[in-house]
């Protein structure tokens, strides 16, 4: 599976690329915010913290029976970083994430972006999609619902279990 999952990822205004070290200068700029870790909790990393974390994550799982898939968005007419999308996939269900740098949010980037990811997985055999969101971040339940998700009763850790098999929408 991670043969398919380390392959970039194209849509019409976006190239996902499989993460590396070498994004995390950009990305500490793109993550710099203080305002996108309202909902998520931490603080913005120092480009340090994030070359060891991409390091690590572009390894891959340590679990020989999880697959992680890592992508940074790059924004085709502007030719920059614009965030990450993220999945860990344990046999058919996949945990999907998202964030996309102040700048470029409001632009539909975040739910392109986990659209074309979702469907990559869906190729891979996934079947059940889930995406935990903070009950006030009113804009990714918006990005989990426009790739047709949607919330249950569940909680994990103060976030509400967004799920579903989200049908494919091309762009």
């Amino acid at each position: 599976m991670n043969g398919l999952i380390d392959r970039s990822i194209e849509t019409g205004r976006l190239t996902l690329v499989p993460l590396r070290a070498s994004h995390a200068e950009e990305m500490a700029a793109v993550l710099s915010d203080p305002d996108l870790y309202v909902f998520i909790g931490g603080e913005p990393p120092t480009e340090t913290a994030l070359r060891a974390r991409y390091e690590r994550l572009a390894a891959g799982s340590p679990d020989p029976g999880v697959a992680w898939g890592n992508w940074v968005i790059r924004l085709k007419d502007e030719g920059c970083l614009t965030g990450t999308v993220q999945a860990t996939v344990s046999g058919d269900t996949a945990e999907i994430a998202w964030v996309v740098g102040t700048p470029w949010q409001r632009r539909g980037i975040a739910r392109e972006a986990a659209s074309a990811m979702k469907d990559r997985l869906l190729t891979l055999g996934v079947r059940t999609v889930i995406a935990h969101i903070h009950p006030g971040h009113t804009a990714s339940a918006a990005v989990a619902g426009g790739i047709g998700l949607a919330p249950t009763d569940r909680w994990q850790d103060g976030e509400v279990r967004w799920e579903g098999l989200p049908v494919r929408k091309p762009f």
